[in-house]
Parts: C-alpha cells; structure tokens; sequence
C-alpha cells in the first residue's frame, strides 16, 4: 500500500458541524468535561473529536464514577498472568503451559430495547474480548434477571433474550454451560443480560492489545462499517430508562455468528502465525476505542485513513465511522514487511481484510476523511489512567436500610403456615424452579468438552491437558446486596466459590459485573463503594483476585432503581477429573449430613418474598472464615473420594435443597429426613456456609474424623431413599412430583395469560 494514503498536506483541523457546550452535552458530556477538553487541545474540538471524547469519556469506556473503587480489588497476584484491566480478557494459570481467559460483561440497555439483538450481540462482545486474547472459546455462561413473569412484558424480554443468546451461541459454535436467572419486580423495566465467556489458550500463544512499531501498518479485518450502535457506549449505555428509550433502537448492535466464527479461526491463526503485533475487539466505541487504546497502551500513534475503512452504507462522515460499535470486526498491527502473510490468512477464511493507518512515534490519533484532517488528539487524552475524568461521587447510606434492618419477624406469624404447603410453593417459584425452558434452547454440548451441566457450577474437561479440569458458574443473589451492600457482596463471592468446590474445583479467580444504578444518587453510590469493599474483602480472604470485568451504571426505569447486583463469575480448577463432585443423590441407604452453621435466617428469603411480598430483615451473616473452613473440608472430602454428593445450600433454605438432590437424581432417588427442630425457619431459612452432602456407611467416621479435627459442624438428618421424598413426615411427596412441579413452573407461568 502507497505510504501516501497516510500522509496529508493540510493539517488544519476540519469540522462538518461547529461545536460548543451545548453539542457536549448533547453527547453526554457535562459542562466541566467539554471545558477540560478545550483546554487538553488548546483549542474548540472539531465535530469528529467531540464524538470521540463523548464515547472515550462515557463511564462505559472510561469508568470515570467507579474506576477510583475498582483500583482497591486484589486485581494481581495468585494465578494471574496479567492483572486487571491490563488486556481484552482476564488470563489464569492453570499450569502445564496453558492458561484460561474469562471475562463477563453487560448488554442491559440493548437488551431492554431489542432484546434479541441486544442479547445476541452482547454474546458476540464477549466472545470477540477472549479470542482476541489469542484463547479459543469452550464455554459462554450468563446472568439474568428480569421482571415478574405474570408480566406479558416480562414473557416478551425473556423470550427475545434466550433466543439471541440460544441463536448467536449455537450457530457460533460454543456450548452454553451455566448461568442462573432470578425474577424481581425492580428489573421490570431495566433486564440485565450479562455475559461470561471461557476460553483456553497456550501461554506462549497469547496475543496482547497493545500497539507498536513505528510504521507498522494498522489493518481492520471482519465486516464492513455500518450506522448500527453508534452512540450505544456514551448515550445508550450511560442513561436511564424513560419515554424516549424506544427512540434509541438505531444504537442497538446487529450481530452475525457466522461472520464471527470465521473471524474468529482467522484470529487464532494470525496470532499463532506471529505476524500480529497488537489486536483488539472493536466493541464500545468502535474504532475510537480501538486506536486510541492500543496507542495509549503502547505510547505511540496511529494515523488512519477513513477513507479506506469498507462501509456497508453510503455516505457516512469521520463522525458516524469513528463511533460505529458494527459488530463482528477487529483492528490488528501487523509486523511491518509481513502483511502479505496476514492477508493470505483473512483471504484463506474469506474474512475482509484492508489497511486503514500506520503507527506513528508521536503519540498522536490524526484521523483523516475525504482528504481532510477531521482529529487530531493525544491517545493519552483519551483513555483511562490519562486525561480522562475520574470522580469520586458523594456516598449517603440508604434509608430505607433503617427499616429492613430493624424489622421484626415477630410480627409475622410464621407458625402458622403449613409446611407442605410452602415447600412446593418454593418449588415452583420461578427463581427456584428448574430453568430447564431456557437451557433446552442453549447446545450445552457442542465441541464435546462439556462434562456436566447439572450440579452448582458447569464442569469442562480441557482437551488440551488430559484428566484436567475446570469448573465455571455465575452467581449472585441482589437480595442480600440490596439488605446490606457489603456483606450481601461478600456473601455472592462465597456462593461463587462454594459452588465450583461443590464440583470438586478449587476456587483460582474471578470476574464480575457489577450492575447499579444512577452513580450521581448518593445512595446507589454508596451501595457500589460497599459492595466493592466487601468483594475485595472476600476475594482476599479466598485468593481469588479479580481478572476484569464490567460496570454498567445507569439501571433504572422512570421508577425505581435495580438492586445493586454483582455478578461474580468464578473459576476453578480440578486437577483430576476423576475427582469431580456432583448434587444429585446416588445410591439408596447412603446417609445425608449437613456441613455448615444454620442460624435460621429469614432476611432476603424466597419464603419471605412469597408469603409477604416483602425483601426484608437483614441479609444472611457471612463469617468468612468459617465458609473457608467449610470449603477447604469439602474439597478434603470430595479428594478422599469419602462422599457421593454435595451441594450448596441458598435459595429456599435447606428444604430446598434436599429436594434439588433428590429431582437431579437419575434414578428417582429421594430422601426420608427427620429433624428434631422442623420449622420453617430450619427448613427454608437461608442462612449461608452450608453445603449438604451424602455418604455411604463405610465413609461415615472417616467423615467425622475430618469434621471434627477441622471444628466444622456436621450433622446427619435423613438417608437416601427410592422414589419418596420425606422430611419429619410433614413434607410428602413422590420424586415423580417434585420433578413435575420444578420442571413445569416456569413453562406453565410463560403459557398463562395473566
């Protein structure tokens, strides 16, 4: 290519549209924002570079409200081998020469208004950030959470969701392994749709998102530039729900799978060919994002030419092709004089391939269109941990915490429930209920790595290291969050971890997407600081330090706030798979215990919420050394292979989770219990660190022995049994009607015209 497409004579600032603050804040700038940009530039900022330091400076680009609370995670250390933020995707390792990459990120906003688009997309997003990494892609979980389902609005969400996730993931080629999906009125209007994928990579094979060499040329590869998205970073994803949000339907992405599954093998090959010097994903913000990153990172420039960009639309100015989020794209630096060898590459997996810039050693984005210099910007200005804006918002404890940490049980009467009763309305409760409606629609098995989907985390068995494996899940409960932000964020990393031990994995790290709502509310603020105090707190005392993730701010409606909700995605590691663990019961007459302290919680229960209608009283204790003790006992247990089953016990209460034993069980194995404290409390209160597990008889005193030398409370309630599902004779019923009532919940309320 001539060197002449990247050099201009006039380098005089061009603008299509005269700007001032009022075009700023059009964009989604404040007015102290738009003078600090002058006054970076010395100069009023032309059309295009408003619109480039409106994406750059969102808080979904820059993190500009959370970033400052972000920095005090443990974002290095244990297994890590780059720290936080530092790369596309989060890289951990798991020995023998390779590494996972994992990552989990939001598509709320674009999943409110499109829903299938939007979840769609979000899918491609995620998988583009691990296999830019160099990491090719094993698993995709996810995390949703949506209205009540005797909502026709709610029915239409959900529906359009799974559909694009079920649609992008099955024809991309990647299996949907796990996830969890909670129903509440707070998210009504605002669904959150977040993403997790899991890739596996050769840590001599990992490519980085950084650009250099000076001269090297800058090539876009994958679909051409449309109109879809732009703004979807700085306006979609940083604004509240009102009565204009259908107006924002053109900055929802459109996606192809196909596109990306070739995209992704020429990916994987360029970066093992050695060719690429830098890559990244063109996601939020498109090409702004993409160049002004890598050189950031790498201190360099780039100089890039509009002109050569392939556009899918006619017409388009430097402005719309800048902020362009089209999906299915990627900008990648090549080793200059090895470019022939790239595009025989892309030409081999008939994916587009053109050179838009080279790199420069001054540290400038010159942006060129129609023979015009239309921006010229320090990469520096742009970025995180450069000129770009980081706050520290004022924090007000909520109010409302006054009345449901003060809340009094004793003006309920409990006591006069029925048991039976309140068991199967748990049961089908659709936040407890089987979501076997929705993973039906995800192919959990393709490319034959998936070892078992059903207990508390996915198992994936690593080709590439055989009788090595990992366990993945999602987990959350905004309940707790919302009763006490610190201890409810804390209590969300122990589930994590607790249920990938469950599987018989040992906890390595995590990833999260913290979702809330207006950060300039006081108090939501003052739930993100918490949450972020009580996720590091935990995440120290775990050895799990954070890889990256997502924050979406700005989830609410006309109404209401969303709980604070962090997702945790956590990573384990099982070093021999024959020692995986499973929930389900497996052999009649094996004896059931209790591991773990009960302290008969009702604050934030399923029970709570659907005899009351009320989310009060205060969130389960977490002790976290406690929970320590129980994990590092489990795993103990499920290495000396001197236990059949185990699962964690959360929502419902340990009710609840006897009968989730009991329904995943093949052979219609269930349980006959007999507790001397049988009340509600004991049964569908949920208090945190407990983990039931079954044994056969020859196991029972090793068991003990191991219990008692760690000071771990253990205690045996019932055995397994045949086809009868019992607790003290109350609670009746044949595991053929468990099953039904859990699996035909959710279908039954979707089919229900309310």
């Amino acid at each position: 290519m001539n060197s002449s497409d990247f050099s201009f004579k006039n380098n005089e600032i061009f603008s299509e549209t005269e700007v001032n603050e009022t075009t700023a804040l059009e964009l989604g700038l404040t007015e102290d924002e738009y003078r600090q940009i002058v006054k970076v530039l010395g100069r009023t900022p032309s059309y295009t570079e408003i619109g480039i330091y409106g994406v750059m400076w969102s808080e979904h680009c820059s993190y500009k409200n959370s970033i400052k609370q972000l920095k005090t995670l443990p974002r290095s250390g244990g297994r890590l081998l780059v720290e936080a933020g530092a790369e596309n995707a989060g890289l951990v390792d798991i020995g023998n020469g390779y590494a996972i990459a994992f990552k989990i990120e939001s598509h709320n906003h674009p999943s409110a208004i499109e829903p299938f688009e939007g979840a769609a997309t979000g899918v491609g997003g995620i998988l583009r950030d691990i296999f830019s990494m160099g990491a090719r892609p094993i698993a995709a979980l996810n995390s949703l959470r949506f209205g009540e389902l005797n909502s026709e609005r709610t029915k239409f969400l959900l529906k359009g969701v799974v559909h694009g996730i079920s649609h992008y993931g099955n024809s991309f080629g990647v299996p949907t392994v796990g996830g969890e999906i909670y129903f509440e009125k707070c998210y009504q209007d605002n669904p959150l749709v977040n993403a997790m994928a899991v890739g596996i990579v050769r840590t001599d094979k990992t490519a980085t998102a950084t650009a250099s060499g000076e001269g090297n040329p800058v090539f876009i590869i994958g679909s051409s530039t449309g109109r879809d998205g732009i703004h979807g970073a700085s306006l979609l994803a940083s604004r509240e729900f009102d009565e204009k949000t259908d107006d924002m339907r053109p900055t929802v992405q459109v996606g192809d799978p196909f596109a990306e599954k070739l995209l992704l093998e020429a990916s994987i090959e360029l970066i093992e060919s050695g060719v690429i010097v830098g890559i990244q994903d063109m996601g939020a913000a498109g090409i702004s994002c993409s160049t002004s990153e890598m050189s950031a990172k790498g201190e360099v420039g780039m100089d890039v030419n509009l002109d050569l960009v392939p556009l899918r639309e006619k017409n388009m100015s430097a402005y719309e092709i800048m902020l362009s989020e089209s999906q299915e794209r990627m900008l990648i630096i090549v080793d200059k004089g090895r470019e022939q060898i790239a595009i025989d590459i892309c030409k081999k997996w008939d994916i587009p391939i053109k050179q838009i810039g080279v790199i420069n050693g001054n540290g400038k984005l010159n942006i060129f269109r129609n023979g015009n210099k239309v921006a010229e910007l320090n990469a520096d200005s742009l970025v995180l941990g450069g000129s770009a804006p980081q706050y520290d918002r004022e924090a007000v404890r909520p109010e409302y915490l006054n009345e449901t940490e003060n809340f009094d049980f004793s003006t309920i009467d409990i006591n006069s429930i029925n048991l039976s009763e309140a068991f199967i309305k748990l049961l089908n409760s659709p936040n407890i209920a089987s979501k076997r409606w929705v993973y039906e629609q995800y192919d959990s098995q393709v490319r034959t790595n998936t070892v078992s989907i059903k207990g508390d985390a996915a198992i994936i068995r690593l080709k590439e290291l055989p009788g090595k494996g990992i366990a993945v899940c999602t987990d959350c409960n905004s309940r707790y969050v919302y009763l006490n932000p610190y201890q409810g964020a804390m209590a969300s990393v122990a589930e994590a971890a607790r249920n990938v031990v469950c599987a018989g994995a040992t906890p390595v790290a995590i990833t999260n997407c913290l979702n809330f709502g207006n950060p300039y509310d006081k108090e939501v603020y003052w739930q993100f600081k918490e949450v972020i105090r009580g996720m590091g707190d935990a995440c120290r005392k775990f050895n799990t330090p954070v890889t990256g993730g997502n924050v979406s701010f700005h989830n609410e409606s006309q109404k209401h706030a969303i709980f604070p909700t962090p997702v945790i995605g956590m990573l384990g590691v099982i070093e021999n798979l024959d020692l995986r663990s499973s929930a389900d019961f497996k052999n009649e007459n094996d004896k059931i215990f209790v591991l773990g302290w009960d302290r008969e919680e009702f604050g934030g229960s399923e029970f709570i919420k659907i005899y009351f209608n009320k989310v009060t009283g205060q969130a389960p204790v977490l002790d976290i050394d406690n929970e320590i003790n129980l994990q590092a006992t489990t795993l103990e247990l499920i290495n000396q292979k001197l236990i059949n089953s185990a699962h964690d016990c959360s929502e419902g209460g340990l009710a609840i989770t006897l009968a989730e034993k009991a329904i995943s069980s093949g052979a219609n194995l269930g349980c006959k219990i007999v507790l001397e404290n049988a009340t509600a409390a004991a049964l569908f209160g949920e208090s945190q660190s407990r983990i039931v597990i079954s044994a056969a008889d020859e196991n029972i005193e090793k068991i003990k022995e191991i219990c008692l030398k760690n000071n771990l409370p253990l205690l045996q309630i019932g055995e397994v049994v045949k086809n009868t599902f019992s607790i003290n004779n109350e609670i009746e019923f044949s595991v053929e009607d468990l099953r039904s009532n859990y699996e035909n919940a959710i279908p039954n309320l979707i089919n229900k015209k309310f």
